[in-house]
C-alpha cells in the first residue's frame, strides 16, 4: 500500500496546520495522526508515522512518542471493533478487572490482543472520564457503561450481528 493521502485529506492537513501560528505546525499532530489511522488501515506503522513527519516537518521520534503516549493510537492492526476497558481506581473498585477477565474469557484473547476472526480486540485504557458509570468502556465513539457480564454478552453480540 502506498503512504500518501489523497488530494482532499493533504487540504484536510493544510487546514489544521493553518489553525495554529506559523512554526508550530506540531500542533496539529494528534488530528492528522487521526486522519492517518483511519486511511491507512485503523493503526499507525512505523512508515505511517514517518509520512505524518513529513508533512508536519518534525522529526519522526516527535510523532512516535505522541502515538505510543495515548491509547486512542493503535501501533499494531486491530479488529474490527475495539474495547477499551478503564482500568482505573473508581472502574477497578466497582469491578472493571472482573469484567476484563470475563471480556478475556468470552474472546479467547488477552489484552492487546485480537480475536483469531479479526473482530474484536481488547485494550485497556486509562481514566475515560466517565467515573459515575462504572465499570465501563469505550468502544469507538460509544461509552458502554455500569457493565456487567450480561451486558458484554449483549455488545458482543450486537457487534458480530453488525458485523454480518
Amino acid at each position: 500500500m502506498e503512504i500518501v493521502f489523497s488530494a482532499d485529506q493533504l487540504a484536510t492537513v493544510q487546514e489544521l496546520v493553518s489553525r495554529y501560528p506559523a512554526g508550530k505546525q506540531k500542533s496539529a499532530l494528534l488530528p492528522v495522526l487521526h486522519l492517518a489511522q483511519q486511511h491507512f488501515g485503523g493503526w499507525l506503522d512505523v512508515p505511517v508515522m514517518d509520512y505524518v513527519a513529513s508533512l508536519l516537518t518534525l522529526d519522526p521520534i516527535e510523532v512516535y512518542e505522541v502515538a505510543s503516549f495515548y491509547s486512542m493510537y493503535n501501533l499494531k492492526p486491530v479488529g474490527r471493533y475495539v474495547f477499551e476497558v478503564c482500568q482505573t481506581g473508581p472502574c477497578m473498585i466497582n469491578g472493571s478487572d472482573d469484567i476484563i477477565d470475563y471480556i478475556k474469557q468470552k474472546l479467547n484473547i488477552n489484552v492487546g490482543e485480537t480475536t483469531a476472526d479479526g473482530m474484536f480486540t481488547l485494550k485497556t485504557v486509562e481514566c475515560l472520564g466517565a467515573c459515575g458509570y462504572a465499570p465501563m468502556m469505550q468502544l469507538g465513539k460509544h461509552y458502554k457503561e455500569h457493565l456487567t457480564k450480561e451486558k458484554v454478552d449483549a455488545i458482543i453480540a450486537e457487534c458480530r450481528t453488525k458485523a454480518n
